[in-house]
């Protein structure tokens, strides 16, 4: 038995990139920041915030909520399962990927603030509409 999952909450790091493919299949990918405060030890040393960046993959219904209601700062709430691949890159270099390929996302962000930039686009806003979406794109209840 093994398990492949993984929990985060962070703030968006710039707006969804969002493509279709051939198929109409919406795909959208941003990276997400996690942060863990920093602290002073007992004997007086400093330690730092420390930033993580995740490159976080949505697909089909997320990926199309993601392209109308996630902005570059909001706060999300991403559960999926981790996936690596490689590539090579246009000098033939081998070059390696780690991706979260989200099967849940809550949008975290305050209801005031993703109402004003939603009323900026001329949309309904997110606080209308149910806060948690599951990749199957029913509501979680």
């Amino acid at each position: 038995m093994s398990l492949n999952k993984v929990m985060l909450i962070g703030n968006v790091g710039r707006d969804p990139d969002v493509r279709y493919l051939d198929n109409g299949v919406a795909v959208a990918t941003f990276p997400l920041a996690t942060s863990e405060r920093g602290y002073r030890l007992q004997n007086g040393t400093e330690v730092p915030e420390r930033t993580e960046w995740h490159n976080v993959v949505l697909w089909r219904g997320l990926a199309e909520t993601a392209e109308k209601y996630v902005h570059k700062g909001d706060k999300l709430y991403i559960e999926g399962k981790i996936r690596s691949r490689s590539y090579d890159d246009q000098n033939g270099v081998k070059r390696y990927v780690t991706e979260v390929f989200a099967d849940n996302m809550e949008m975290l962000t305050a209801a005031s603030r993703s109402g004003a930039q939603a009323a900026q686009a001329g949309e309904p806003s997110p606080a209308a509409q149910k806060q948690a979406i599951n990749g199957k794109g029913d509501l979680p209840f």
